[in-house]
């Protein structure tokens, strides 16, 4: 769905176009009014062109469209938002289209209990999401005790050569234990010699961090993170 588009259904949940062959009525915006007239949020505003084409193209003479709006989940959820609700945005999820081969028009009250059961269906489908997070958090907690107490009880060499291992916890293509200078590469990663200098460079320039997190070896200052190509 286009961004526009997009910003179109967030503003009006419910379009109707009752005759695509209807040819759309000029709209003349008095001079003196200070601010450019828009239809955004109006019923009455004529669709696009090739929209109305695209319905030509199916056979589409009539439509009714229904956004399904969904709250958008928070990716970071520290301390800071707990002291500091933020206001839940929202996104949105889907279109549920109703099409008609004859013009018909749909009356307010049908449109408005449709999108009343839009809404009804959308708190549904942010209950699944809640579920299935839920269910996300707990393999990962699970998987997480997992790991520790194998880090506890044996070398830590179990996190790459037992199951769960760490590609479980964290989502990745590849990953490499440096230990007792010997390299334990699991998955889809570089060389040994490639990981050593990896780890060469993270223990001189990040030895105070925790950790390091980044999208970019070459943004985060890795000299030489060009010669790995997409291996990392």
């Amino acid at each position: 769905i286009p961004q526009a588009a997009r910003f179109l259904f967030m503003k009006n949940k419910v379009r109707m176009i009752c005759d695509c062959n209807t040819k759309p009525v000029k709209v003349y915006q008095d001079e003196k009014l200070p601010f450019d007239l828009t239809l955004c949020g109006s019923t009455l505003r004529a669709p696009h062109s090739c929209h109305l084409q695209y319905m030509r193209n199916m056979g589409s003479i009539a439509s009714l469209v229904m956004a399904v709006v969904i709250n958008e989940g928070e990716d970071d959820e520290d301390g800071s938002n707990e002291q500091q609700p933020q206001p839940t945005r929202k996104k949105l999820w889907g279109l549920v289209v109703c099409h008609n081969t004859t013009p018909r028009f749909v009356p307010f009250p049908l449109r408005y209990a449709c999108e009343f059961l839009m809404q009804v269906f959308a708190i549904h489908v942010n209950k699944e999401f809640e579920l299935e997070n839920q269910i996300r958090e707990k393999n990962i907690l699970r998987t997480q005790t997992l790991l520790c107490d194998m880090l506890l009880r044996d070398s830590p060499m179990g996190i790459v050569s037992r199951s769960p291992n760490i590609m479980d916890l964290v989502k990745c293509d590849g990953a490499a234990l440096v230990y007792q200078n010997k390299v334990y590469p699991l998955g889809l990663a570089p060389t040994e010699s490639q990981i050593n200098d990896i780890a060469q460079w993270l223990s001189e320039c990040h030895m105070d961090s925790t950790g390091l997190s980044t999208d970019s070896l070459q943004d985060a200052g890795y000299p030489k993170a060009l010669s790995l190509g997409d291996i990392v």
